[in-house]
């Protein structure tokens, strides 16, 4: 054990107390399990892990780590908490915001209140009962706040936008212990800097955000097996061109495990797959859909369901998942891209992955969002996104080299840029933004957190970093 890490776990001790029950040690009995991200391949290993149930207790850990000389990262699941393990937790108090899950829907003004720690399923099953839908992501067990500070891509981004700028409000705790509101009206330069500027800024301890009146939507998929991927892929990616607004969709081969709670008919095979929602009359929907159908899929769910049930529709895993990942952004996917996907996916490739996606962008997504935040659009066509499940450390090695043989192969269509909720590993995190944001961002790091307190997964260095060499 080093020298520094011994410092830190001394001082780290003064948060005993900060939360009753909650706070976790290096040796303590509960560490190891409280350590844990979604991501269990990884090993995060912080000087403290807190787990407040309440604001003041939020207030009290922020508090005693800062005069301890402790940093602070906030997290609610531990997705993509890739890039934060990356920058070294010997310092760092992991303030897991897990306990606080409370949601309150106002179905008179259609605005969903949240917890810090609220997983977008609590969300959508409160909202569902309204009649009512959020812009949630394709896994129900990923948390609402850091979704929402990064972006947020789903089924109905292309027709409404980022979840993001859906956002009403945020109340966060800072660095200096306080609880503060950022909305339009109220710190309106930190609500700006929240929406797409992620973790940097405070630790989040609820939102508002704004849920649309959409009771159900005409959703579903489109299965072929995976000698189907080179026609599928070239029709899908022709289609998308031209693709309605109302439409989001998501092109994905799978090679699928023989698990007892995988469907019978996808059991250890190896197929592709089209899911996504269209926000139309179902006579539209089809006619949106005739050109994807005439490829007679040999499975094909997509009709009406309820808006509730599209938190599941792409079979994300839930629970805590050995993974390993890459990502890119795509500006196109030409003939030549599409065959440089199929040679590293396509049928006969040895790929480990257990899916390599691609995103369908445009739309309004694509669009200034107006009155939006620091991240008020993707530009792109598509995020590519390569995952494999890494239960051992033989495959955690084999599949990171697939993703990343993926990504390469797709790299002379990739634009530059990055979707930081998509990116597990350490990336840049000024890919993520246009330069004017990013110097913006810097700044008001610098206000409203001027001693580096907090650390995001893609952090936001302040404008001068003289202060301490860690941030």
């Amino acid at each position: 054990m080093s020298i520094t890490t011994t410092l830190s776990e001394q001082r780290a001790a003064s948060l005993r107390g900060a939360c009753p029950d909650g706070v976790h040690l290096p040796g303590d009995a509960a560490y190891d399990a409280a350590r844990l991200p979604w991501n269990v391949a990884l090993d995060q290993r912080p000087a403290a892990v807190a787990t407040p149930r309440t604001v003041a207790e939020v207030q009290e850990v922020i508090r005693r780590a800062v005069a301890a000389g402790l940093r602070v990262a906030p997290q609610s699941t531990g997705h993509n908490a890739g890039p934060l393990v990356a920058q070294g937790l010997d310092d760092v108090v992991v303030l897991r915001t897990s306990a606080m899950t409370g949601v309150r829907i106002d179905p008179q003004r259609r605005v969903a209140r949240v917890e810090g720690g609220a997983l977008w399923l609590h969300a959508t099953e409160s909202a569902g009962d309204h009649g009512l839908a959020a812009l949630h992501g394709s896994s129900p067990d990923v948390g609402i706040a850091g979704y929402s500070l990064g972006g947020g891509i789903g089924w109905y981004a292309r027709k409404l936008g980022l979840a993001t700028n859906s956002l009403l409000a945020v109340e966060l705790v800072t660095a200096d212990g306080e609880h503060v509101r950022a909305d339009a009206t109220q710190n309106p330069e930190l609500f700006w800097a929240l929406r797409g500027g992620g973790g940097s800024f405070g630790v989040v301890t609820a939102l508002e955000f704004r849920l649309y009146d959409i009771a159900s939507a005409y959703a579903g998929m489109l299965v072929w097996d995976v000698a189907q991927a080179e026609p599928a892929l070239r029709r899908w990616v022709d289609w998308s061109a031209g693709a309605p607004d109302e439409v989001t969709t998501a092109f994905r081969v799978l090679n699928l495990p023989p698990l007892p709670d995988i469907p019978a008919p996808l059991r250890g095979r190896s197929v592709v797959v089209i899911d996504g929602a269209v926000l139309a009359a179902d006579h539209e929907a089809q006619a949106v859909l005739a050109d994807l159908r005439s490829l007679t899929p040999e499975i094909d769910t997509f009709g009406r369901v309820p808006a509730r049930s599209l938190v599941r529709l792409h079979m994300d895993p839930e629970g805590p998942t050995p993974a390993v990942s890459d990502s890119a952004m795509l500006g196109s996917l030409p003939d030549a891209g599409v065959d440089a996907f199929l040679s590293e996916v396509g049928p006969g490739s040895s790929s480990t992955l257990l899916l390599a996606e691609l995103r369908q962008l445009g739309g309004a997504v694509g669009r200034d969002h107006e009155g939006g935040g620091a991240l008020k659009r993707l530009d792109g066509a598509f995020v590519a996104f390569a995952a494999a499940i890494a239960a051992t450390p033989e495959m955690a090695a084999q599949g990171e080299q697939d993703a990343h043989r993926l990504t390469k192969a797709l790299s002379p269509w990739a634009n530059g840029r990055s979707y930081l909720n998509f990116a597990e590993n350490p990336v840049d995190p000024r890919s993520g933004y246009e330069e004017r944001t990013w110097l913006q961002l810097k700044g008001i790091r610098s206000a409203v957190d001027p001693h580096g307190t907090f650390v995001g997964n893609h952090r936001i260095p302040r404008l001068v970093e003289n202060q301490r060499v860690t941030d």
